[in-house]
């Protein structure tokens, strides 16, 4: 297989703007078509992908035999339901976080790729990213010696935008379904642990959490973080170490937030700071999902590796005290 066939399902403004140019910029892929009920909405996809064709309805994109692997960026309700109709229609599917809703879910993805042979994974970019690859292995290789605090926020305001889906109970909306998975996520990948004795509160409005405060243990650090979508647009992320620390400034939307950089603070070294102004961790994941299709090699972040941050969101929003 020279070139990964890719088609994706819904012409939504995330794919048109960040994973559509992402599949055509990506070596080995080829961006063959987009489904949507309104052909015209293809047409920003064809402006950067000529070859892109607009296909009316969900079900023909996943029928069509040009297609070697479905991107999905639809709400986060009907994830579950299209990976695994995908799956059965022989695609390898990449879908938006969170793949899921509850942890319980991942029982049917997990059983459709098995049965399948085939790959399915959660679009979850940051472990795509060099900032976050090199940040896991300066603290194996114990750069700050060990962890014992961990901290993380990511906030951002859309409460003048009432229709948006975050803002939809019933579409799987709120703060920790599209961006706990991140402050959760990235701590986890980055120390190979589950989050334990959780606490949590939370803020919520009309069925869904705009704040969340988590604290528990991920190995043997202490973790503290929040999100909110009701907040001034912030996100940071430290590991502080008995012999450093270390600081991720735009750990989640890289080089559009901020610059992707880490800080390393040492004793006696002072501040080394390394920084990625020209990775694209959208290109990053589509070519390391094309490889792992071609070699069978390992995806980066893997069903279950998915379900572990899931399982948290579930405990968090099942024992969060709630907020006035």
């Amino acid at each position: 297989m020279t070139h990964i066939r890719w088609g994706i399902l819904g012409a939504s403004k995330f794919a048109r703007e960040h994973m559509g140019p992402a599949i055509h910029a990506a070596r080995g892929a080829v961006l063959s078509a987009v489904a949507s009920r309104n052909p015209a909405s293809v047409g920003p996809f064809q402006e950067f992908a000529a070859e892109c064709r607009a296909l009316a309805g969900y079900e023909a994109l996943i029928a069509d035999r040009d297609i070697d692997a479905v991107y999905i960026p639809l709400p986060h309700h009907m994830h579950v339901e299209w990976t695994v109709k995908a799956l059965h229609a022989g695609k390898h599917v990449l879908a938006e976080k969170p793949i899921a809703m509850q942890a319980e879910d991942f029982d049917n993805l997990i059983a459709a790729r098995d049965a399948t042979g085939l790959l399915a994974a959660e679009a979850y970019m940051i472990v795509h990213h060099p900032q976050w690859q090199r940040a896991r292995q300066m603290v194996a290789d114990g750069a700050i010696g060990r962890v014992i605090h961990i901290t993380g926020g990511f906030s951002y305001d859309n409460s003048d935008d009432p229709q948006n889906i975050r803002n939809q109970a019933a579409m799987g909306g709120g703060g920790l379904r599209d961006i706990g998975v991140y402050v959760l996520g990235s701590a986890r990948y980055v120390m190979g642990a589950e989050l334990e004795n959780i606490s949590a509160k939370i803020r919520l409005e009309s069925g869904f959490d705009t704040f969340a405060s988590m604290q528990g243990n991920m190995g043997e650090a202490t973790y503290s973080a929040y999100v909110s979508t009701r907040m001034h647009p912030h996100q940071e992320m430290v590991f502080h170490g008995s012999e450093g620390v270390l600081r991720l400034t735009a750990p989640f939307n890289a080089n559009i937030f901020g610059e992707a950089r880490i800080e390393l603070h040492q004793p006696n070294l002072g501040l080394r700071v390394e920084k990625f102004p020209a990775a694209n961790h959208y290109v990053q994941q589509v070519e390391a999902f094309g490889h792992s299709i071609r070699t069978g090699a390992a995806f980066p972040w893997t069903l279950e590796q998915a379900r572990g941050t899931q399982e948290a969101i579930d405990k968090i929003l099942a024992i969060g005290t709630e907020l006035p």
